[in-house]
């Protein structure tokens, strides 16, 4: 199931990995000078592994049922940091730590090496992701049999060196009032974007600096040194896939096998082109979804043509800018912001998103929500639950501004910004409204430092057909820039591959014997009787 809670915008999203519904909680770790003196004195610190009680493991997403699971993969675990220049181009000056884990391979004699594995974000961490893939799906289990798996924080987060800005980093200036943005409402959150973005990247200027794909890259090099393993093993998903690529292109003989799943563009530095191309896919989508509302007409009502689906759907997030619900039990006004996010649906949400569609056009304004109106907004406005006491950090939200505006390209200026929006909720009627692109990088005054691509080598990099966070088409511009092999996977979910079984044993064959058995999978489907798991939030 998915869960999908609304960013400030689509931009916080874009960047995020599988971990959409982790909760961006603050840490305040300020870059610190750590053991060793420079990059050939790499060695772990091997240190007791932090130990979660069952509520933690609750909050980090393990059921009860598998938190005995958890458990014993974490009694095999190993945990340490590795020492790291905070300026590589300085590798004798300040040092910060990396933390990582290490699942040692069952099979000892027939031991193939070490394989790093990185959830996306930026921003999220992967310290636990070599127990949780596991935990989440069984046959991801064979991977531990012949490697050595490496959970890591990349630098910026968790449990390796970090900094938080107060409050919501690139968040913007509060709420404006229902429908689209007037051009004083527009104008105002972008000042309010600017200026918070100007006191965060002022905040720790040396330490955010350096939160880059490549920085990033170059510490995963040292893990690989510190392991003393002569070639580093890697699978990636969403912006994981842009750090394997800088690294196989920074490191090309020192990269082994390297899978990347849900890969962005190679123009993933220009956001503005990141945001528009997302925002396409998802329009495109909403006639997939309305054409399977029409053949349903006589559940849904909501017309007999994906055409006149797409009508009435247009039809309802107008009235709705012009006219927003109002519940007793909900807070906030819902305007046509809902029904642009319930249009978004991907297939897994199909029949949550379908029925709030249907109960809205029947709903007593003045009166209480309809259950499945409140299942998906009655949370309106809450914010995360706060962490139990000892929770790892899974997402720090200042470092994905800082990796993502660090390497931006694109304009940051007012005007442009406007043109921008007003021609995406043209270009995109009915979606329009949850992808618009906001001024996320506005005001950040860390000049950008583009990321570098090369040919050479041949990973596997795994697109889904109709996903959108990272287009399928991305894959192909990838594959061009930088070679390799395309596998297809067949479904509308992110970062799929190590979730869905039958994707999962081509993954494990390829680094097995480097080759994957094939060229493409379903991937997650829909199964009947089974919805969606929708939150909606401002």
């Amino acid at each position: 199931m998915l869960r999908r809670r609304r960013p400030t915008a689509l931009a916080a999203a874009i960047g995020l990995g599988f971990t959409l519904a982790g909760s961006g909680i603050a840490a305040a770790r300020t870059a610190t000078p750590g053991p060793g003196s420079s990059p050939a004195a790499a060695a772990v610190a091997w240190q007791a592994c932090p130990q979660y009680s069952d509520e933690t493991l609750g909050f980090l997403g393990i059921r009860p049922d598998d938190q005995a699971r958890f458990r014993e993969l974490w009694a095999r675990t190993e945990c340490g940091t590795v020492s790291v220049p905070l300026d590589h181009r300085q590798p004798g000056g300040e040092r910060i730590s990396v933390a990582l884990t290490r699942l040692k391979a069952k099979d000892r004699a027939n031991r193939l090496g070490v394989l790093a594995m990185n959830p996306g974000g930026p921003g999220a961490g992967g310290y636990l992701m070599p127990i949780t893939t596991i935990v989440d799906n069984q046959a991801a289990a064979r991977l531990n049999d012949k490697y050595d798996l490496i959970g890591f924080d990349p630098r910026g987060v968790g449990y390796s060196t970090s900094h938080s800005c107060p409050g919501d980093p690139g968040g913007g200036a509060g709420e404006a009032g229902t429908g689209p943005l007037t051009r004083a409402e527009f104008a105002a959150r972008y000042a309010g974007t600017a200026a918070d973005n100007a006191a965060c990247s002022a905040s720790n200027a040396r330490f955010l600096a350096r939160l880059t794909t490549a920085d990033a890259a170059r510490d995963l090099d040292l893990v690989r040194k510190a392991l003393r393993e002569p070639v580093m093993n890697f699978v990636g998903v969403s912006w994981g896939t842009q750090l394997g690529a800088v690294y196989r292109s920074m490191f090309p003989a020192r990269t082994g096998r390297m899978w990347l799943d849900s890969v962005v563009s190679p123009r993933a530095h220009d956001l503005a082109y990141r945001f528009g191309f997302t925002a396409g896919i998802v329009e495109r989508n909403f006639g997939l979804f309305a054409q399977w509302l029409a053949d349903r007409n006589s559940t849904y009502g909501l017309g007999g043509t994906a055409q006149e689906v797409a009508a009435e759907v247009l039809a309802m997030r107008r009235r709705a800018d012009a006219d927003p619900w109002r519940f007793t039990d909900i807070a906030t006004p819902l305007d046509g912001l809902l029904v642009a996010f319930l249009a978004s649906a991907v297939d897994l949400e199909y029949e949550q998103a379908a029925q709030v569609l249907h109960d809205l056009r029947t709903a007593v304004d003045g009166g209480p929500a309809p259950a499945s109106v409140k299942q998906v907004a009655g949370g309106l406005g809450e914010g995360p639950p706060p962490p139990p006491e000892g929770a790892p950090e899974p997402f720090n939200a200042t470092a994905q501004l800082a990796y993502l505006c660090n390497e931006d390209t694109s304009t940051r200026a007012l005007e442009p910004l406007w043109d921008e929006y007003r021609d995406h909720l043209r270009d995109h009627p009915v979606t329009g409204a949850w992808t618009v692109q906001r001024p996320m990088c506005a005001g950040w005054t860390l000049p950008p430092q583009r990321f570098e691509l090369g040919r050479g080598g041949s990973p596997v990099l795994s697109g889904h057909v109709n996903e959108y966070l990272t287009p399928y088409p991305w894959t192909g511009q990838m594959r061009e820039r930088i070679g390799g092999t395309v596998f297809t996977v067949k479904d509308f979910a992110h970062g799929s591959v190590l979730y869905a079984p039958d994707c999962t044993s081509h993954l494990v064959a390829y680094f097995e014997t480097g080759e994957p058995g094939g060229l493409s999978c379903e991937g997650l489907k829909p199964r009947s009787g089974k919805t969606g798991a929708l939150a909606f939030g401002r």
